[in-house]
């Protein structure tokens, strides 16, 4: 439900997105055609069993995948430990170069590929890790090999990870207050984006922080003192690597223009560092601890 509603609250689409967008629909073998721009963000929700062609695209006519198709919106995999490990493995290369390259023997075909990743999963097999009232049934071992399904450096391409609690039933019936409107988000969201992109005009191709190059982060990504030294000091007890780094920073910034700050401070770094609790260093699988057992005069632990 959350992910659906994220396109309600991002940005309206320019006239030059809107083009890209139906461009890249255009070529799609639709029952209905086109009849005029798109104009509302995609959403694109794949099931886990689809393949890595489908998600980058290809086939004997090289058609757009579901990465391409969610350009200048959302890409949501839910129960992303269920997809298979290299189709999931796909992503990271266009979540960097923001495109995706189909090479044939007889041609290449390159499609953009500017999305927001978000993506879902239960904390373990049964799904109860650290519930308030239920107690988890699945052993450490299991528990390690299932949060192993997701490779680091996918991992650490994904700014927020956000464990969500369960909501008490209570408070779904009994609550009448109403939440914050998508509108009022999408203001706050706006005014962000209109701050990165008067920061960027002068970078072509660039318009919102996620899409800072890296030799640009020394200069829009100043940090107070206090915050330098915390970040420096959680990288340590980490061990987190160079690319997370980067990404605490720009994260950091855009935290900042959400709360009208013009440097980096403590409190922001702090809540960017918040957001990275799955892609700390995982450390060996846990040794079940087992009798050892006589068999043809020698001890075997099995």
């Amino acid at each position: 439900m959350l992910a659906k509603r994220l396109p309600s609250i991002l940005p309206p689409m320019t006239l030059r997105e809107s083009l890209e967008t139906t461009r890249i629909y255009s070529v799609l073998n639709h029952t209905e055609p086109l009849t005029g721009l798109i104009r509302e963000r995609p959403f694109r929700s794949p099931h886990h069993t689809a393949s890595d062609v489908a998600l980058v695209g290809g086939g004997s006519v090289p058609m757009p995948g579901e990465i391409s198709l969610a350009h200048n919106g959302v890409l949501f995999l839910d129960e992303l430990p269920e997809f298979k490990r290299n189709t999931i493995e796909v992503i990271r290369q266009p979540l960097e170069d923001r495109k995706v390259l189909i090479a044939r023997a007889k041609m290449s075909l390159e499609y953009p590929a500017t999305f927001i990743l978000a993506a879902a999963m239960n904390p373990c097999l049964c799904g109860y890790f650290g519930h308030p009232r239920r107690a988890c049934t699945c052993s450490r071992r299991a528990l390690y090999w299932y949060r192993r399904r997701i490779s680091g450096p996918l991992l650490e391409r994904i700014d927020l990870q956000v464990d969500v609690d369960p909501v008490p039933f209570h408070e779904l019936l009994e609550s009448t207050e109403p939440g914050e409107p998508s509108a009022v988000i999408r203001q706050r969201v706006q005014n962000a984006r209109t701050v990165q992109s008067r920061r960027f005009e002068q970078l072509p191709g660039i318009y919102c922080n996620a899409q800072m190059p890296d030799s640009e982060i020394a200069r829009y990504c100043s940090l107070e003192e206090h915050a330098r030294k915390f970040l420096f000091k959680t990288m340590d007890q980490w061990q987190l690597s160079a690319r997370s780094y980067t990404r605490i920073l720009k994260l950091g910034r855009s935290i900042a223009d959400l709360a009208g700050a013009g440097q980096i401070e403590l409190e922001h770094i702090a809540e960017a560092l918040s957001y990275r609790s799955l892609d700390r260093t995982p450390g060996k699988p846990p040794v079940e601890k087992t009798k050892p057992r006589k068999d043809h005069g020698l001890f075997i632990s099995r």
